[in-house]
Order: structure tokens, then C-alpha cells, then sequence
């Protein structure tokens, strides 16, 4: 069971915990370059204040400089944070195709937002294009599934791209026509797994584009997919992808994005532009699925977390186990993947056609043989990273500790005393100043790498050990210095309920915490005009300060109530996020809302079959039944079913399916041993009402998890 040591209440956690035992020390690369341990500030200095406790399936966060907060989900939706009314608004909301891991996958904003009228947003998402998807009335066929045997002609309808773009954000919505199409990265889509990106710029205002092998993994026994045979769909080779010279998955790309969209070239990425065989825009290759990438613009590093195939112990015959990485990238390089994990960690050249396995590839020079390459044949060396880990202790990196490989670069913190010590300060303490963080996506924690003079990892510490971090899906510093936390929960390809995005504050400076608010409702559903009767009880402030109580009931940013407990007619259609802010008498506040739907309710969405429990082998083909109910007709076209592949704590969606009935084949993990590994298939049903006259469309879901008969 995961820690739940902080005192969580509605709208705002408040950590309040004694100093952790003096802090671990790693063995130094270099000794004598090591600074001299600090003890870290106590955690009772902290206070975590959720800020959106219902994010949808959120997947990344940006800060803007007046610490509004942007935070998108996968199936497209862009959510703004006002931390003047604590309210929590739809910015926008995109069309995307989501077969498997596809949707929107990333939101940054540009260097200079904020200045000169620049007001650029960055969206990386899947545009729908004609991609084939599933028919529902024919339930026993799923059309969106990419054949995994075929021609070419087979597989070239899933071919599809995700989208660099940015729009303009005007006040507090996004204006959808003022996209400037950046670039495209090709895909084959109806297939899994790894297509995550991330955004970043350096000083320069050169743009780092993170991008996934687009491989699928589970038919190559938890080691190196590179399955060359005649008639096999190219997904299951990622020697077409992150080691080829020609092809943009499974790098990291960089480029100078144009003044009407477009982009550059700068100079210093891995190729030269002209190369033949080559795309100029790489500047990392070898990478498997870098989800979180980041770069300190004061020494111009980038730092990344990559992800490691499955497999639990080596084999000989086929090549190392799982290991995560993480490094320090100061120059264009190659990072192994599929080939090596480190210089002195190779794959074996396994093949697929006759089950023999050949040589071990030369880390020192690669060569990308596979018939599937469109680039060099001829590779760089591969890099050695700054940290590397399996699923138990690692002798190396003992603080790392031991689970699920979820491997993700943090940003590094730049104490300001300017900032951090302004009127109500939050920002976090010199301590932590120049020391980039890391985060571990499977094992629920955050660390500080402390870098020695030569760039290397001397020292690992833990940070705020006791606070809860569920499955953090991305890191990021305010311009106030607080860390603002985007969490995915426990639970799949869905909304989670302990899913939120939420700040870290340092209240060590004047030792005011914030208020702990709390709301409920008489009713949160009906036909208007609709009388809602509000409630602030139970409301408190850690230091007993006197409360100013602010609630903002409608869809404007006007404060329609002061009192505590207020009484609010609603005449319109439509879902208010019913918001209460709560301000101490020194000027700390919080916020909390609950949600008012009138005019429409919401769909229930219940899964008739499977049902939890029922008896099931990898393999087997699964009927499933969804029923909804609702206060619309309902629409079975409407209806979508995934199936996830679960392993440990994380998941892999392997197929989506339209219809209120169907079947489901439960794909055999190659490498996977239901026996004795943790695997489980869950099943995730959700239907979006119509909407209409006014109203927003409604989803319902329901999740059942299967665990394989032993």
C-alpha cells in the first residue's frame, strides 16, 4: 500500500511532519568534488494545496508567469488555474484521435509569454485525420486495430502523425484559429505503445521536442523489439524509429520555431542539415520513451528520463533486463535504444523468424542493419548515463530504492531571494538551488541530484519523503518559486480519483499556512431554475486566523456571495464549477469547488460483463456489455471500451472498441509470465452524452479489472 501520511481534506492537503533522518549520500563519482551534505529543511516548513482536485486524465502542466496554471488531459481537454479567484476553467478543448496512448500529449508555453503581446501556447497532439476506427455494428470485428501481420497496403491507413502546434491564449481561453502548424512527427497509429512528448526551451529559445519509439513491446519477451520478418507490421521494429538517422520517433528534436510557425534548424544537433539519410532536426537519438525531459537555461544541460522494456532478469540469449536512465545531455548524441542500454550493457541480435539468437551488438559502434532503416547504417557511439536502475537495489544508486521503472526529469530549482521572499512567500528555500529533480512515476517519490564539478551524480537525497506524490505526471517551479505537482492516481487511461494538480509551498519564512476549505451542496443536479443551498463547513485555518469567504457560483470571475453559507438560484443550462475562496487575514488563500450541472445529467455508465472476479487467461477472447443510463437517448455508437494491459502499478492500452456489446481478445504478453509477474487486464467503459441546447456533453465511466486465473 502506498503512504498516506499527509492529512488530505477536500480542496488542500496540509503536510505538518517532523525533520527526516539526516540524508542518504550516494558514492560520489568523484570525491573529493562532492559538496559537503546539508541537512534539507524541515518538512513541517511545507504545505501541499491542491488546486484541481478533478483534472480529468491529466498529462501535463505549465505555468504562465502570473501563476495561472494550464493543464491538459488526454482526450484534448486544456484547463486554466486562476490563482486570483482559485476558480478552474475549460481553456479549450481539442479534437484528438485516441487509439492507445494517442490524445493530447503535452502543453508548454513560449519563452517570452507574457511580453510584447506574446501570448503563444504549444500543443503536441494527435490530429484525428481518417484513421480507421472500430465500427460498432460489428462488434466481433474492431476496425481500428492495426493488423499486426499484413502489406504494405494493409498498413499504410494507420499511418498518422502528433502535432507540434501553438495558439494564441486570449484572457483565459484558448482561440483554436490562430494554430501555427509546427511540425509533424509520423506515427503508425492502431498499434501501442510510446508516443509521449514533452516541450521545453533553453536560453536560446531553441525548442526541445521529446518523441517515443512508437513500438510496440509485447511480442519481444521484455527485451529489444526488432522484429525484421517479412509480412510483420513495422511497429514491432524499433530500429525504424529510434535508430534511424532519417526517422523523428524515439529522439529528441530540436529546433527554432518560426515567427508564422514553421521552424529552423540551429546549429550544434547531431547532423549536419543536407546529410543524407539524415533528419537535421535530431538531436538525440536512442531514446525509448523519454515521457519527461527538461533544461536548465542557466548551464544550458538537458536533462532526461527514459524508459526500459519490461523484462524482470537478463537472458543470455537475448539481452540485459529492464533498466531506467537518466542523463545529463550537454552535446548531440545517441542513446542506445533498441541496441544498448549503457556502453557496457548490449542486446543481443535476436531473430524473430528462426527463435536464434546471434551477436551481441557493439555499443561502441552500432550498426542499424534492419531492412526496415531508412538512415545511416553506421551509428554515433553510445552514451553513457548519469543514472541507471532495474526493478530491484541497484549497487550504484542505492537511494533510488526498488519497484516499477517509471524514470522522469524534473526541472532544476533557481533560488531568487527577490521572489522568494515577497509579500506572502511561497517559494522554495536556497537548499534546493541548482539541484534538478527527479521523479519516479511507478514509486510515488521525488529526489535531488546533487551534480558534481565534472557533471555527475555525487549525491541523491530525498525530497519531503512523507508528502504524497501519486504517480506524478510532471514537475514544475512558479515564477513565486513554489513546485506545482500535476498527479495522475492510482487507475487507468481515465480520471483517477486521487488524480489533482496541486502546489508545494514553503511556508518556512513567515510559518503562515494556508486555509483548509471545505464546500458541499443541497443539490448538484436539476433542471433550472435550479436553488443550490452552499455550505463552507468544516472549514479551517491551521493558525486560527480570521477567514474572508469568496464564492464565485456562475461562469464569470465576478465574486457573487460573502457570505459563508449562501443560497444561489441557477436560471441557465449549463455546469458551473461552484467555486469558494478562502483568504487569511495575512493574505494566504485556498480554494475548492464542487460541481452544479443543470439541465443535463450526467450518463451512468455501468459494465454488465466483464465483472471483477470473473475467471480469465491471457489469450482468451472477453464479450463485454456496457449499459447506460441516462436522461437523453442513448446512443450505443457513443459507447467506447478499452482494453489495458495492467502490469505493476501502470498500464498499457492495447485496443479500443465502439458498441454497447463486443469482444475483447485479451493479447498474450510475450516475456510475461502471469504466474508469477503482476499482471491484470482492466477494462475501462465510457460514454459521452450529446449535450446540445446549450449544454456541454456529459461523460460517464466504469472500470473492472480482471486478474489472470493461476
Amino acid at each position: 500500500m502506498k503512504r498516506r501520511l499527509a492529512l488530505a481534506v477536500a480542496g488542500l492537503t496540509t503536510i505538518a511532519l517532523v525533520a527526516p533522518p539526516a540524508t542518504s549520500m550516494a558514492a560520489p563519482a568523484n570525491p573529493t568534488a562532492a559538496a559537503a551534505p546539508t541537512s534539507p529543511p524541515p518538512e513541517a516548513n511545507f504545505q501541499k494545496v491542491t488546486l484541481n482536485d478533478r483534472p480529468g486524465e491529466p498529462m501535463d502542466l505549465a505555468v504562465l508567469p502570473d501563476r495561472r496554471v494550464l493543464h491538459v488531459t488526454r482526450a484534448g481537454d486544456v484547463w486554466l488555474h486562476d490563482p486570483a479567484t482559485g476558480r478552474n476553467t475549460i481553456a479549450g478543448t481539442l479534437d484528438v484521435y485516441q487509439h492507445d496512448e494517442e490524445g493530447l500529449q503535452n502543453v508548454a508555453i513560449d519563452p517570452g509569454f507574457g511580453k510584447g503581446g506574446n501570448n503563444w501556447v504549444y500543443l503536441y497532439y494527435s490530429p484525428p485525420m481518417n484513421t480507421p476506427v472500430d465500427d460498432p455494428s460489428t462488434p466481433d470485428v474492431n476496425e481500428g486495430d492495426a493488423p499486426a501481420w499484413g502489406t504494405e497496403a494493409d498498413f499504410a491507413p494507420f499511418r498518422g502523425v502528433i502535432r507540434l502546434s501553438r495558439f494564441r491564449l486570449v484572457k483565459d481561453k484558448l482561440d483554436l484559429r490562430t494554430e501555427q502548424q509546427i511540425i509533424d512527427v509520423p506515427v503508425d497509429r492502431g498499434i501501442c505503445c510510446h508516443v509521449g512528448g514533452d516541450i521545453v526551451f533553453d536560453a536560446k529559445g531553441n525548442l526541445y521536442l521529446s518523441t517515443g519509439d512508437d513500438t510496440n513491446p509485447f511480442e519481444s519477451g521484455g527485451y529489444a523489439p526488432i522484429d525484421e520478418r517479412q509480412g510483420r507490421n513495422p511497429a514491432y521494429d524499433a530500429q525504424r524509429s529510434s535508430a534511424n538517422t532519417n526517422d523523428l520517433r524515439g529522439k529528441i528534436l530540436r529546433i527554432k520555431v518560426g515567427a508564422k510557425g514553421g521552424y529552423s534548424i540551429p546549429s550544434g544537433n547531431l547532423f549536419k542539415k543536407g546529410t543524407k539519410n539524415t533528419r537535421p532536426e535530431i538531436y538525440l537519438m536512442g531514446v525509448r520513451n523519454p515521457f519527461r525531459i527538461e533544461v536548465n537555461r542557466k548551464t544550458n544541460e538537458l536533462y532526461v528520463g527514459d524508459y526500459s522494456p519490461d523484462a524482470g532478469q537478463p537472458d543470455p540469449q537475448r539481452g540485459p533486463a529492464g533498466q531506467g536512465k537518466w542523463f545529463v545531455a550537454r552535446q548531440p548524441g545517441n542513446h542506445g535504444w533498441p541496441y544498448c542500454v549503457t556502453p557496457d550493457q548490449p542486446y543481443v541480435d535476436y531473430d524473430f523468424a528462426t527463435g536464434q539468437s546471434g551477436k551481441k551488438f557493439n555499443c561502441a559502434a552500432p550498426v542499424n542493419d534492419s531492412p526496415h532503416n531508412t538512415g545511416l547504417r553506421k551509428l554515433p557511439a553510445v552514451q553513457q548515463p548519469e543514472v541507471w536502475y532495474g526493478y530491484g537495489p541497484s549497487a550504484q544508486f542505492p537511494e533510488v530504492g526498488t519497484g516499477g521503472i517509471g524514470p522522469m526529469a524534473g526541472p532544476a530549482y533557481h533560488f531568487d531571494r527577490a521572489t522568494t521572499l515577497g509579500r506572502n512567500p511561497v517559494g522554495w528555500p536556497a537548499h534546493y538551488d541548482g539541484k534538478p529533480l527527479f521523479y519516479e512515476w511507478t514509486r510515488d517519490y521525488v529526489k535531488a541530484f546533487q551534480l558534481d564539478k565534472q557533471g555527475k551524480v555525487s549525491r541523491i537525497e530525498s525530497v519531503l519523503p512523507s508528502v504524497v506524490f501519486d504517480n506524478p505526471m510532471d514537475l514544475e517551479f512558479g515564477p513565486d518559486g513554489a513546485l506545482y505537482v500535476l498527479e495522475y492516481g492510482d487507475g487507468f487511461f481515465s480520471e483517477n480519483p486521487e488524480a489533482q494538480l496541486a502546489r508545494i509551498d514553503h511556508i518556512g519564512w513567515d510559518g503562515n499556512h494556508s486555509p483548509v476549505p471545505q464546500v458541499s451542496a443541497t443539490v448538484t443536479n436539476g433542471l433550472a431554475p435550479l436553488t443550490v443551498k452552499f455550505s463552507s463547513a468544516g472549514t479551517t485555518d491551521p493558525d486560527g486566523d480570521r477567514l474572508r469567504y469568496e464564492w464565485y457560483l456562475d461562469d464569470d470571475n465576478r465574486v457573487d456571495s460573502r457570505a459563508a453559507n449562501p443560497t444561489f438560484t441557477y436560471r441557465k443550462n449549463g455546469i458551473y464549477e461552484a467555486t469558494l475562496k478562502v483568504t487569511d487575514q495575512r493574505g494566504r488563500s485556498a480554494s475548492v469547488s464542487v460541481r452544479v450541472v443543470v439541465g443535463n445529467a450526467a450518463p451512468v455508465v455501468e459494465l454488465v460483463a466483464p465483472v471483477a472476479g470473473q475467471p480469465f487467461r491471457f489469450g482468451d477472447t472477453v464479450r463485454y456489455e456496457v449499459q447506460v443510463t441516462d436522461d437523453q437517448p442513448v446512443d450505443c455508437a457513443r459507447v467506447s471500451l478499452t482494453y489495458i494491459l495492467g502490469h505493476d502499478d501502470h498500464g498499457h492500452p492495447q485496443t479500443t472498441a465502439n458498441g454497447c456489446t463486443g469482444s475483447i481478445l485479451t493479447t498474450v504478453p510475450s516475456g510475461h509470465d502471469p504466474a508469477t509477474d503482476n499482471l491484470f487486464a482492466v477494462f475501462v467503459a465510457s460514454y459521452t452524452d450529446p449535450g446540445g441546447d446549450g449544454l456541454p456533453a456529459l461523460t460517464g465511466t466504469d472500470e473492472v479489472v480482471l486478474v489472470p486465473s493461476r
